[in-house]
């Protein structure tokens, strides 16, 4: 079985955009960043909320309840009040459908 997860297609998610997909109860935001997708687990580590619905500011997601940022590219927290990092998943596109990789069951 693979786990490699279908996102959308490339076409259909353009730079700036983001996805959201449930990985068997965990969710992951994927971003496509001027061309390029990243995908971080979508979980405020300060308080467990969800980070998208936040502003993206270059290549920041800042949480939409107290603020806290985080590397869309690497998942690092950036500003406080969060001060753990979120999940890091890898990101390929394949046949012209951009995929995120369930990084659990490696």
């Amino acid at each position: 079985m693979s786990n490699w997860f279908d996102v959308a297609p490339a076409s259909e998610f353009p730079a700036g955009d983001w996805r959201s997909i449930d990985l068997d109860g965990t969710q992951v935001a994927v971003f496509n960043l001027g061309g390029e997708y990243y995908a971080i687990e979508d979980v405020c580590t300060h308080d467990g909320g969800i980070l998208t619905g936040g502003a993206l500011e270059g290549e920041e997601i800042i949480c939409p309840r107290h603020g806290a940022r985080f590397s869309v590219k690497t998942g690092k927290v950036l500003a406080p009040p969060a001060y753990e990092d979120v999940s890091r998943f890898p990101v390929q596109v394949e046949s012209g459908i951009v995929q995120v990789r369930d990084i659990r069951w490696d």
